[in-house]
């Protein structure tokens, strides 16, 4: 358990699964976490899960030692402005899509130290992936601190800010490309008579189960598609088909068009 207390802007989905993780998890006390968010129904729901709500975002900023930043782009410097100078010389965690540290900093009342992070949806589910920007001000306790609240909904990369767009075109962007995949799986066993929702099931938990082999026993995917495609066997009839249909061309392209956008903004 980590003995930093927590503050949080924006208890909205993204915000609210941290929130909830965190205090699941047990790697955070419910009496040293403080919410605001200007919905009322975000802050009555941080309150039920424990945490201490507050009346504006200055107050969860003087209370905590680390501030998550949760809000949306469009939001943030409304945000900030309303943290006046409690902010300076803090610890803050920016999830604040596409606003650079340096961005940041010009919207601040003082001097923080900024770490941004790029979480993904499946935190939702205990199942994120989560960067953390290498180059950061935070301190070894509070670094130590943000990982553990992170690694509560997922795992954890550490990148350089300059890469952060291509992990918003990667694992950003990713939850949609891979239901995209499961739902055209789930198409295929439909069109050969399966029943629509057992195809779905049978689609979605492989990738689940295929991604848990990868991440558990550091199998090369490579690997694992070997280990499937017997000689003139069935699979290896699907894998020519994705193959000669360019799947590993148009899933790179989409990174890349994902990434040069996530620049763009």
């Amino acid at each position: 358990m980590i003995t930093k207390k927590l503050g949080i802007i924006g208890c909205g989905n993204m915000g609210g699964a941290i929130l909830y993780g965190a205090l699941k998890s047990g790697v955070i006390a419910k009496e040293h976490v403080y919410v605001y968010d200007v919905n009322p129904a975000m802050q009555e729901k941080a309150a039920g899960w424990g945490a201490t709500v507050s009346s504006s975002d200055a107050e969860v900023c003087r209370n905590a030692d680390i501030v998550l930043l949760a809000v949306k782009p469009q939001q943030a410097a409304g945000a900030l402005a309303m943290c006046e100078n409690a902010l300076d010389n803090k610890a803050m965690m920016s999830i604040v899509a596409g606003v650079t540290a340096e961005r940041l900093l010009a919207m601040i009342n003082g001097t923080p130290r900024i770490l941004r992070i790029m979480p993904n949806t499946p935190a939702m589910v205990y199942e994120g992936a989560f960067a953390l920007c290498s180059d950061n001000g935070f301190t070894e306790d509070e670094l130590a601190a943000a990982k553990a609240v992170c690694e509560s909904i997922g795992i954890v990369e550490m990148v350089p800010e300059h890469l952060i767009d291509a992990v918003c075109g990667l694992s950003g962007g990713g939850p949609a490309y891979a239901a995209m995949f499961i739902e055209a799986m789930a198409d295929g066993g439909v069109k050969q008579g399966l029943p629509r929702a057992a195809a779905y099931r049978l689609a979605a938990q492989t990738c689940l189960g295929t991604a848990k082999m990868i991440l558990e026993t550091d199998l090369h995917p490579g690997q694992i598609k070997d280990m499937v495609t017997s000689p003139a066997g069935t699979t290896i009839e699907g894998c020519e088909k994705l193959e000669t249909g360019g799947m590993r061309g148009a899933v790179m392209e989409c990174i890349k068009a994902a990434t040069e956008r996530s620049k763009a903004l």
